[in-house]
């Protein structure tokens, strides 16, 4: 897309706080924020990297996160970092697919985070019920792998690709570019086959960004949210809050959480975070809070 060039949101209006997000075999109700539990089975991944590498654990793990009250499941087999290496459709399928098969029948969807076209039609037929990729399906063959099914999916924005998104990120105008991206990629995936209903659409926190764009995209997520998509913000443990707390990736549990919360009020239909239970311990919070009809148990 020419970076001067405006896309409108095909058929947009403000997102219905009543609608449903149809992922696969799921209908999610988007009346509260979503909680996206993260499950990296990876040996890089900049907060947890090889700590869920072996698959056992990683199934251990991704049921810790159904019992703490995860509402969709993410398992990503490639990291995305900056710096990452890629890896080969092969590996990642190795990574992932043992992962995957155990929650085929598990009571929340479970999302695939990858770019590549075969990962994804592997990951679909093994009942992979979204599809989260960073490319937002722009590898030859992507669209199609998500049209040919009944699968949602997240687009989402990145300037640059992993290995040096973050050497130098500029815009004229974070939040217009992003806005623009998201409405071209949103109009490719309609045009694809892709019901409206199953798209999820993501600003890219840390993707090509600086802190300061980082901040400026969160405090645009209500005029971002008029596109009449769910939002997803991925902001769990990112270095943007490492600047601001001056903590360790792991040790950004606190600032996530509050991350999530103020991304929830601002409109963000969905929170990717690591941290589940502290994550829903504030929305739960928060829903009492802002809910005039809520009562207790």
């Amino acid at each position: 897309m020419d970076s001067g060039t405006v896309m409108a949101f095909p058929q947009s209006s403000p997102l219905n706080p009543h609608a449903v997000l149809k992922l696969g075999r799921f209908a999610l109700s988007l009346e509260r924020p979503l909680i996206m539990g993260i499950v990296n089975v990876t040996p890089d991944s900049f907060s947890d990297g090889g700590k869920f590498l072996d698959s056992g654990r990683a199934v251990d793990y991704a049921r810790q996160l159904v019992e703490e009250g995860v509402d969709i499941l993410d398992i990503g087999g490639e990291s995305s970092r900056p710096g990452a290496a890629p890896v080969t459709v092969d590996e990642e399928l190795r990574r992932i697919l043992p992962v995957l098969e155990k929650f085929v029948e598990s009571p929340v969807p479970v999302s695939v985070d990858t770019c590549k076209p075969e990962v994804m039609r592997r990951a679909i037929a093994a009942g992979a019920a979204m599809i989260n990729d960073i490319f937002a399906l722009r590898a030859p063959g992507a669209l199609d792998a998500v049209a040919d099914s009944a699968a949602g999916v997240c687009l989402m924005h990145m300037q640059g690709e992993p290995r040096a998104m973050q050497q130098a990120p500029h815009y004229r105008d974070v939040v217009g570019e992003v806005e623009a991206f998201l409405a071209d990629r949103v109009a490719a995936a309609v045009a694809a086959g892709i019901g409206r209903e199953r798209i999820v659409l993501d600003p890219g926190f840390g993707f090509g960004k600086t802190p300061q764009h980082n901040l400026e995209l969160i405090r645009a997520l209500p005029r971002l949210r008029e596109s009449g998509y769910p939002l997803l913000a991925g902001l769990s443990r990112k270095a943007l809050f490492g600047k601001i707390v001056g903590r360790k990736a792991a040790e950004r549990i606190h600032a996530s959480a509050a991350g999530a919360l103020l991304a929830a009020q601002r409109g963000a239909a969905i929170v990717r975070v690591h941290d589940v239970a502290a994550t829903r311990d504030c929305l739960l919070v928060l829903r009492a809070i802002e809910d005039t009809a809520f009562s207790f148990p």
